[in-house]
């Protein structure tokens, strides 16, 4: 019989035959929400690379990796290519194959990382080089709690405060940022193994006071390029274009059906939460000044 292993993240129980060192492990003997498991996937092959609608499901092939079988928000099956180094396996399906998940369960995965400031989250969201690992990274070495790194879940209590979601265990974070932080890139893992492989590294966050305690949402902050440190607030549809924008995984919602669900969590949140554009210079040797105004702002709103 294969081993499982228990842990929690993004608020939910997840009962895996993969070992995922990224996530906060659990002892429990409650039914888990979502499986995953290794296996053959479903229906006839998928002849091109993406995502894929098929019949119960969602299906990702992802190129010299595997396909992924998302299903009805609590099942993903991994069909991995032979000889696939496990780090490879884990990063598409802690990354894209559970944004289909977390759509499926009409839940709101903002393409973001987030931070604990006085008691309260604060999620940092952009494209993809923005700096948001690096902002992250920044407020952790300075004693600050990395609540979510990449995909921030935002949900909401019973009176529709916005909540994060405590996400994956660690920063990924390039060459040049990691070493610029005082780290050693030989003493960390490539996010990703190959000879085009992106110079990114895996730097572990999880700790003994790790918690899956959802934490209230204070603000959301878009990194920005500008002339030097900015911020504004984003008000209505500014604000919702902003989060439809750096919704994680986007292009997803109508193959899981969650499209209503959606938009009524961008509304909720940029009803409730304030959403701001925070520009700052394109320059590692800034970062004190640049990610030290932007605490400011955000201790002032924490307090």
């Amino acid at each position: 019989m294969t081993p499982t292993h228990d842990y929690s993240v993004f608020g939910l129980h997840i009962r895996s035959d993969l070992p995922l060192p990224e996530l906060l492990a659990v002892t429990t003997a409650s039914s888990p929400q979502v499986t995953i498991r290794h296996g053959k996937v479903p229906g006839a092959p998928a002849t091109g690379v993406g995502p894929h609608l098929t019949d119960g499901g969602l299906l990702l092939v992802i190129d010299r990796v595997g396909r992924y079988f998302v299903k009805d928000g609590s099942e993903i099956i991994v069909e991995r290519q032979p000889g696939v180094p496990d780090a490879n396996v884990r990063l598409f399906l802690l990354g894209s194959a559970m944004g289909a998940l977390l759509h499926q369960r009409g839940l709101l995965p903002l393409h973001a990382n987030a931070v604990e400031i006085g008691g309260r989250a604060f999620a940092f969201m952009g494209a993809s080089g923005s700096g948001k690992s690096t902002a992250a990274a920044w407020f952790h070495d300075r004693g600050f709690r990395v609540v979510a790194d990449d995909v921030c879940v935002v949900g909401f209590t019973d009176d529709g405060s916005p909540q994060v979601r405590p996400g994956v265990g660690r920063l990924r974070l390039w060459r040049e940022v990691l070493e610029l932080s005082g780290r050693d890139a030989t003493e960390y893992q490539r996010s990703f193994t190959g000879d085009d492989a992106p110079d990114k590294y895996d730097v572990p966050l999880t700790s003994p006071s790790a918690t899956d305690a959802p934490i209230a949402l204070a603000a959301v902050y878009l990194l920005e390029r500008s002339e030097g440190l900015e911020i504004e607030r984003l008000t209505g549809v500014d604000a919702a274009e902003a989060v439809f924008a750096n919704t994680y995984r986007g292009a997803y919602v109508p193959m899981a059906g969650s499209g209503h669900d959606h938009w009524s969590a961008c509304a909720r949140l940029v009803s409730g939460t304030p959403i701001f554009r925070a520009g700052r210079r394109w320059d590692l040797a800034d970062l004190d000044e640049q990610y030290g105004g932007l605490l400011e702002h955000a201790e002032r709103l924490a307090r």
